[in-house]
């Protein structure tokens, strides 16, 4: 039997309150990364329920199958941990698990794959192929789950031909899907430099070698880098984000210490930023008198669309919605370790407008207080349904 895109939407039409259900819970009993133990069994219970094949991964990551694994498979993926943020939605189903808060989505993510799960599994006797569903831990923290998932074999028996993704996106409102060819996010990675001098009393600078001048100095220096060694055409952010050091009027510390992020979509580019931050903010430090150890932790590589895959889904999406409810996407540079999958099968990330269209703004992705508008579930449930559906049937 063949299946029309108005069948998705009806089903997730109909399935919409048990999913919003579920990401209820999902959102009131959050999990760090990598310690998703409560929501992994949570998964597996409706897996079950529905009587789909899955395992456990990495201890709290699930994959799922639904439909012949003899045949071509394609992959959906959703992300499950949540964020060390306090809640102040003041919703009634709000985290119970203080300081710690579903605000970038996953709880939405988690849901719509099991919606979609359920409405493939209704039609599995004619899925021509293999549906592999991955419920991912860990995606909020280094060295990110996609890549132990993946190390663990997520991707084999069967490996999908491709890889689809989505993620809420605040800035449109619910019913507008979102995407674009190439690179989407940037890449992530983590920057910690430590600033030691000698300390003194603050009267007399001479006698000791000032590590809070050395760090000023420093992060001059990093906003440089992005003017005089970076192409002007070229997307990338160095930002230092925590400043630690001193503890009172009258004296200069011994330590400094200081955070940051780096991001770009270029890996060449982000070899050079690594060169010059390892290799020069040690320069910087000497005239100062002081040792400057610089911590690099390289995140995830920039997110990749691969262009007839994301073709296919913007088609899929306009099918579906219309033309005037697809936006191209503005690349943002949000670190999403699902760039992982992308370096190993064609791959095609997308973005679910959650804005209620009343609203001129809502809070942003990993705000204390966003609140998604949950009817954008229909649209993701729908559109991840029927491009998995469609990728094996075409």
């Amino acid at each position: 039997m063949k299946y029309e895109y108005n069948y998705f939407i009806e089903k997730s039409n109909q399935l919409f309150s048990k999913i919003r259900e579920y990401r209820r819970h999902i959102h009131s009993n959050p999990e760090l990364s990598f310690k998703e133990y409560n929501t992994s069994k949570f998964i597996k219970s409706k897996l079950e329920e529905l009587n789909i094949e899955h395992k456990t991964l990495c201890e709290t990551g699930v994959v799922a199958h639904i439909g012949d694994k003899s045949k071509n498979c394609v992959a959906l993926r959703a992300d499950i941990d949540a964020l060390p943020i306090i809640e102040e939605t003041g919703l009634e189903y709000s985290s119970v698990n203080n300081g710690i808060m579903h605000a970038c989505g996953h709880d939405m993510h988690t849901s719509m794959l099991l919606g979609a799960s359920e409405i493939l599994k209704n039609i599995e006797s004619d899925l021509n192929g293999c549906v592999k569903l991955i419920y991912q831990l860990g995606e909020e923290k280094l060295p990110g789950g996609a890549t132990l998932m993946i190390n663990e074999g997520v991707l084999e028996n069967p490996t999908p031909k491709a890889i689809f993704g989505q993620h809420i996106y605040p800035g449109e409102n619910v019913g507008i899907i979102s995407t674009n060819f190439g690179y989407v996010m940037g890449s992530a990675d983590e920057l910690y430099i430590t600033v030691r001098g000698n300390s003194t009393h603050a009267a007399q600078p001479q006698l000791g070698n000032d590590p809070i001048l050395a760090s000023a100095m420093i992060i001059q220096f990093v906003q440089h880098i992005i003017t005089k060694y970076r192409n002007p055409l070229e997307p990338a952010v160095i930002n230092i984000t925590a400043i630690n050091g001193g503890t009172a009027t009258n004296i200069i510390p011994d330590e400094v210490k200081l955070m940051g992020t780096i991001r770009t979509f270029n890996e060449d580019l982000q070899n050079t930023i690594h060169h010059h931050l390892n290799h020069d903010l040690k320069l910087i430090g000497s005239t100062y008198g002081c040792e400057v150890e610089v911590n690099i932790l390289k995140g995830y590589p920039p997110v990749f669309n691969n262009k007839e895959l994301t073709e296919f889904v913007i088609n899929n999406s306009k099918e579906i919605y219309g033309d005037e409810n697809f936006v191209e996407f503005e690349p943002k540079m949000w670190g999403e370790d699902f760039a992982y999958y992308g370096k190993q099968i064609p791959a095609c990330f997308w973005f679910i407008g959650v804005k209620n269209p009343k609203l001129v703004s809502m809070p942003a992705l990993h705000n204390s207080k966003i609140n998604p508008e949950e009817e954008a579930m229909i649209n993701g449930m729908a559109i991840m349904a029927y491009n998995a559906y469609k990728y094996l049937n075409q």
